[in-house]
């Protein structure tokens, strides 16, 4: 048996940003990590250029470049700002929860660890089952997504395509690493250049700067139908497609929570996320509804959906921008399906490696690439083919139902960990002083509200799958990775009191310690929760280093010395 070790996840910053690390790497979305020599071992490859652009425009995709006109469709360009603006609000405090609990706990971990620490294992295994399907169903949905923008074109058989990306895709994670991150790095770099020039070029559109050479103002919030469209059920919609669009922004907060001297980095990297998202989202947001009106023609329906950011372009008066526009929107749901696929392979070679799903999925090449896991996360994307059926469009909406619950699923359970997080921290009188990082305004409201604002949007988003008339197929994408999880849960504290044969405790390194058995009260024999006054509070809790004080006076330095500009301009993109 090879000895324990901890390791780290993919996208944590190398210590030197010119260099690149091939250590082996972890999957950073588990509570334990196995120490099994017949486990592969993944290696690092990423070199922090390319983490910072990943981490910059991992969640700009298809939720935005897309879904947008759906949501723009159903709701109307009010029901959309409001919406975005809610769940945004909702992202930015699930953030400052979670970087509570990653400064504190800086370990090779997401959420799905802290919901296992501090709320239950059990949980935390359903959850890291449902991470791994929201995964493996967005390289399902970014593939159809694939279909609809080829629609612009009016390209038959758009199902080959998909095929084709599929193949790619599939073949550039099999490679290794590096050949993920270069593809990332470049695509992630055209999305936020992308983006800029729409805001730029939306302001100049709405100004006059059109094809029809007229000021646009707010003249389409006031056209028949708006601007809420389909009343309050299109209105509940709109959350879905919205919660699509922000998935992925908690991987930020990991990430941060990994860096070295995350004490000190940690409020900076909040600040960063909201300012991301007033701008990536809220001002595109603002700028759609002032200028595509929400019954454009072929905006939203049952065969196509047409990109609000394309037709931008095109009212710019060139058919080409509109073209060109196009095409980023293809290189972005490119980006956003291997951005999945390597993220849901990682994590369900974590899962074996854990032992929460077959041995064989943790087998890896010699290059560190888990081909088992990859060809599993990849199968699921047979999904994408049944447009040929239903529809794209209609299709398409399906999916992002799906993964957009599971997003809400996790903020969710974040809200949980924290509110037992911070409950534990009180009862076991740890002063609040000693917390390296605190996001104090929401101390008293901020993990309920999380828990139950994003609860409510959960129950009220299928509206209107059953009001006025009830729709069997939207009302099961929009609820049924509830019973799911709530099954899975179930099922792993059954398996886990079976009388089977366990790891011992010499085979498994804990990355989260659970409290001692023996002082557990009765009722948690029978529940699986973590008891507030029992779990260990100082285990894994950050130290900060002479290094990470070396590094915070060296940047002090900087930004007080001579070329201060110049480095806040650095530190300020970096």
């Amino acid at each position: 048996m090879a000895p324990s070790r901890r390791e780290e996840p993919d996208n944590v910053q190398a210590e030197n940003p010119h260099q690149e690390s091939e250590q082996s790497v972890g999957v950073g979305a588990l509570p334990v990590l196995l120490a099994d020599k017949n486990v592969g071992h993944l290696h690092r490859g990423l070199s922090a250029r390319q983490v910072q652009m990943i981490a910059i425009a991992g969640t700009i995709g298809t939720g935005l470049f897309l879904g947008t006109g759906k949501s723009l469709a159903q709701g109307g360009p009010a029901s959309m700002l409001i919406c975005y603006s809610i769940v945004g609000f909702i992202v930015y405090v699930t953030l400052l929860l979670l970087g509570e609990m990653a400064t504190q706990y800086p370990v090779a971990g997401s959420f799905t660890a802290y919901a296992t620490r501090f709320f239950s294992p059990s949980y935390g295994f359903a959850l890291s089952w449902n991470y791994w399907f929201n995964d493996a169903v967005s390289v399902a949905s970014d593939l159809t997504a694939a279909q609809l923008v080829l629609q612009f074109w009016k390209v038959p058989n758009s199902w080959i395509v998909s095929l084709v990306f599929w193949l790619f895709l599939v073949g550039i994670n099999a490679i290794r690493v590096k050949a993920y991150g270069e593809l990332e790095y470049w695509l992630s770099s055209l999305k936020v250049v992308t983006v800029v020039l729409f805001i730029l070029l939306g302001i100049i559109v709405n100004a006059g700067f059109n094809g029809s050479h007229e000021y646009i103002g707010t003249k389409y919030w006031h056209i028949p139908g708006a601007p809420f469209v389909g009343g309050f059920g299109g209105f509940a919609r709109v959350f879905v497609t919205a919660s699509f669009a922000y998935g992925g922004t908690e991987s930020l907060g990991v990430t941060a929570g990994e860096t070295k001297n995350p004490s000190r980095n940690m409020p900076r990297v909040v600040k960063f996320v909201f300012w991301r998202i007033l701008l990536f989202y809220i001002l595109s947001i603002a700028l759609i509804g002032l200028n595509v009106p929400w019954n454009y023609p072929g905006l939203s329906n049952r065969s196509t959906t047409t990109s609000p950011f394309t037709i931008v372009f095109k009212e710019a008066g060139s058919n080409f921008a509109a073209s060109f526009m196009n095409t980023v929107i293809l290189t972005s749901v490119v980006s956003a399906g291997n951005h999945a696929l390597f993220a849901g392979t990682r994590v369900m070679y974590g899962l074996s490696a854990t032992r929460q799903a077959p041995k064989r999925l943790s087998w890896t090449t010699s290059q560190g690439v888990p081909l088992p896991a990859l060809l599993l996360t990849s199968s699921v994307s047979v999904l994408c083919f049944g447009s040929s059926f239903v529809g794209s469009g209609q299709l398409w909406g399906w999916l992002q139902n799906i993964v957009g619950v599971s997003n809400q699923i996790a903020w969710l359970s974040i809200g949980l960990a924290s509110w037992r997080f911070r409950k534990a921290w009180v009862r076991q009188g740890r002063p609040l002083e000693e917390l390296r990082y605190r996001a104090g305004w929401t101390w008293q409201w901020g993990p309920p509200f999380v828990v139950i604002a994003v609860g409510f949007l959960i129950i009220i988003q299928g509206w209107s799958s059953v009001i006025p008339e009830f729709s069997l197929v939207d009302f099961i994408s929009f609820y049924i990775e509830l019973p799911v999880i709530l099954v899975m849960t179930l099922a792993w504290l059954l398996l886990r009191r079976s009388p089977t044969p366990q790891a011992s405790p010499s085979e498994i390194t804990p990355l989260l310690r659970s409290p001692n058995p023996q002082n557990a009260r009765k009722w948690e024999k029978y529940t699986d929760l973590i008891d507030v006054d029992t779990v260990d509070l100082n285990v894994d809790e950050y130290e900060e280093g002479e290094q990470d004080r070396d590094d915070e006076a060296k940047r002090e330095k900087r930004l007080s010395g001579r070329g201060k500009w110049v480095w806040r301009v650095y530190y300020a993109l970096v």
